[in-house]
């Protein structure tokens, strides 16, 4: 029986991949490295540890990620500021079902803390979870089952009990390895077969999820 739903952040919630991926490849042309959008998607929800070998491979050892993601934390920031965030169409919707069948929350982010915390609260919404699992807040990031497991267990609930929400194949990795059920709510790319064999169903935006989990309880 469903007992909970786990969400991902950027780009399920919150419009951020496209400026993950604007800022991402911004940010490596201002150091000289010729980053596009296929390199982006590559590393889409991907960990530190995951991501730097992966972007070594292809510009070189020289290839200094946290610099990059300095650069790239501090144009999209400042972007934000100015302009603000789109929530993802079926938000409002999804949250208001779910409140009002008792369900559990969380939110499982690659992100840190403190940019979750903004945020979500720069779309007043903060405070509609249970729980916030972070990406700093677990040894392994996605997509390696951790926050997923951490999720599940921050709520009291077995991870077979919960689906997990993703528009990423490697938000969708973790969410399979850890035993959840994985619903996909594509953003920039559709699954790929691989992808497709992993989930439980996938959705083309957040309030079809209501009918998923109407099943479910």
């Amino acid at each position: 029986m469903l007992k909970g739903v786990i969400f991902d952040m950027d780009g399920l919630m919150i419009d951020t991949e496209k400026l993950l991926t604007r800022f991402w490849c911004e940010a490596a042309n201002h150091y000289g490295y010729p980053m596009t959008k296929e390199h982006v998607l590559g590393i889409r929800s991907l960990a530190a540890k995951y991501a730097i070998p992966h972007l070594k491979g292809i510009f070189g050892e020289d290839f200094d990620y946290y610099k990059v993601r300095a650069k790239r934390i501090e144009l999209m920031n400042e972007f934000i500021r100015q302009n603000g965030i789109e929530k993802k169409k079926g938000l409002d919707e999804l949250l208001d079902y779910l409140d009002s069948t008792g369900l559990k929350k969380a939110v499982a982010t690659a992100t840190d803390l403190q940019r979750t915390t903004l945020y979500l609260s720069s779309i007043n919404i903060i405070d509609r979870f249970d729980k916030l699992i972070c990406g700093n807040m677990i040894e392994n990031g996605k997509p390696a089952p951790d926050i997923y497991l951490a999720a599940a267990k921050e709520l009291g609930l077995d991870p077979g009990e919960c689906i997990a929400l993703e528009d990423s194949p490697n938000g969708i990795r973790s969410a399979h390895t850890a035993g959840c059920k994985p619903v996909m709510i594509p953003d920039l790319s559709q699954p790929d077969e691989g992808t497709k064999k992993l989930l439980y169903a996938c959705c083309d935006d957040l309030s079809n999820v209501i009918g998923v989990i109407q099943k479910l309880v």
